[in-house]
C-alpha cells in the first residue's frame, strides 16, 4: 500500500479526517523546513504538502509568492529541496507531497524527477499548471515509481472534466474551495458542497479541499463534509511574522495544533 492511501484509509478506520499543512521548502531556508516538517507530524498532520519555489507561480496569492521569494534568493536548485526530502525522512514517516509548477520539474527532467523524488522519500506531486490532458508522460513516470499523480479541481470545472480529474487522480483528489489565487479568506463557498458530490459521483478516491482555510472552525466545517483540509497561506504567513527559527518551529507547531485540536505527541 502506498503512504497517501494508506493514510486516508487508516484515518477512515478510525473516523478521522486528515489535516494537510503547506510549507513553501527553503522558507526562511532549508534547514528551518527539515526541521518544520517532523514538527507538522507532530502537532497532528497527517500529510504534508512542500511547496517547490516558482519565479511565476500564478495560482498562488501575494502571501506564498513572497515565501517563494525569500526562497528563491538562496539560490536552492531542486535537487537540494529532494536532498531536505531526504533528511525529513530520517525524523518522519510523514507522507510528503511535492506541489510545484510543470516547468522546474521539466527543466530537471520527468524520469529522472521521479526516480529521485521517490529514492527521497517522495510519495505524490501535485503540478498545478498540469491539465490531465496533457499528463500522460508525467503519470507514468510517477507510476512506475510508485508516487501518486494528485490534480486539481474546481467549482467551475465541468462534469466531463471532473470525470477527466478524477480518472487521472491518485492518492486523492485536491478540490479549490473557490476560484482565484490561495489567500485565507473570511468565509467558505458555497460552491463546495455541490463541487463535492460531483467528484464522488465519479471516484472514490478521498477529496480534500484547499485554499482559503485559515481556522479551526473552517477546518471542522471542510472537516464535516470532505475528508481532509489543506492549511497553506495562514501558515506561510506565520512563518513570514516569525523571527528566529526556533520561534517558527513553536508557533507553527501551537497554531497547527488549534487549527485541528489535536496535542502534541
Amino acid at each position: 500500500m502506498r503512504a497517501i492511501p494508506d493514510k486516508f484509509l487508516q484515518l477512515k478506520s478510525r473516523g478521522d479526517k486528515a489535516f494537510i499543512p503547506f510549507i513553501t521548502a527553503g522558507d526562511p531556508d532549508l534547514e528551518t523546513t527539515v526541521r518544520l516538517v517532523p514538527e507538522l507530524a507532530r502537532s497532528g498532520s497527517d500529510l504534508v504538502e512542500l511547496g517547490i519555489p516558482f519565479s511565476d507561480p500564478v495560482a498562488d496569492g501575494p502571501t506564498i509568492q513572497r515565501s517563494s521569494e525569500r526562497a528563491l534568493k538562496r539560490g536552492y536548485r531542486l535537487a537540494d529541496y529532494l536532498e531536505a526530502v531526504r533528511s525529513i525522512r530520517r525524523a518522519t514517516d510523514v507522507p510528503i507531497i511535492l506541489f510545484s509548477y510543470y516547468n522546474p520539474l521539466y527543466q530537471y527532467g520527468l524520469e529522472r524527477l521521479a526516480r529521485d523524488a521517490r529514492a527521497a522519500g517522495v510519495d505524490g506531486m501535485l503540478v498545478t499548471d498540469m491539465t490531465p490532458e496533457e499528463s500522460d508522460e508525467y503519470r507514468a513516470c510517477l507510476e512506475m515509481n510508485e508516487m501518486d499523480a494528485i490534480f486539481l479541481a474546481a467549482p467551475t470545472s465541468n462534469d466531463e472534466r471532473i470525470e477527466k480529474i478524477a480518472n487521472c487522480s491518485r492518492g486523492f483528489v485536491y478540490l479549490v474551495s473557490c476560484t482565484g489565487v490561495t489567500g485565507a479568506r473570511e468565509s467558505l463557498s458555497d460552491s463546495i458542497v455541490p463541487t463535492l458530490r460531483r467528484i464522488r459521483s465519479h471516484t472514490d478516491l478521498p477529496v480534500a479541499v484547499g485554499f482559503g482555510i485559515s481556522r479551526p472552525d473552517q477546518v471542522r466545517k471542510i472537516w464535516s463534509i470532505a475528508d481532509g483540509a489543506v492549511v497553506g497561506s495562514a501558515i506561510v504567513a506565520l512563518i513570514e511574522q516569525s523571527g528566529c527559527q526556533t520561534e517558527i518551529l513553536s508557533r507553527v507547531r501551537d497554531f497547527c495544533g488549534r487549527l485541528t485540536g489535536r496535542s502534541c505527541a
